[in-house]
């Protein structure tokens, strides 16, 4: 009886995770952000067969220093972009947005 009821608890966690993992799968590229002085870089390359649209965000240190927000860019499947933002004076935070792009072929 403990055998079957330990069985059917198992079964059951395997189908909820399989359905957690399923909610899960986002291709986004892969990003990483260097900042040297004033100047924010972000280095995205997207190794997944979808487009995903990217976009790299400044919060500037100085209340006087505009916070910006670079043009949104799509990366294709195995394509690498590069994007760059500045302050005028020291960077507070930098990071990079996320936005799958729907496939435009018909049926997909």
């Amino acid at each position: 009886m403990a055998l079957a009821a330990t069985a059917a608890l198992l079964s059951g966690l395997a189908v909820s995770a399989q359905a957690y993992a399923a909610e899960r799968d986002v291709y986004v590229a892969s990003c990483r952000t260097s900042v040297e002085g004033s100047r924010v870089t972000a280095y995205c390359h997207n190794p997944y067969p979808a487009t995903d649209r990217v976009q790299l965000h400044v919060e500037c240190a100085r209340w006087w220093d505009i916070d910006s927000d670079s043009a949104p860019v799509d990366i294709g499947p195995t394509a690498y972009a590069e994007l760059t933002q500045r302050c005028w004076k020291e960077v507070d935070d930098a990071w990079i947005s996320h936005q799958p792009v729907p496939d435009p072929r018909p049926g997909t």
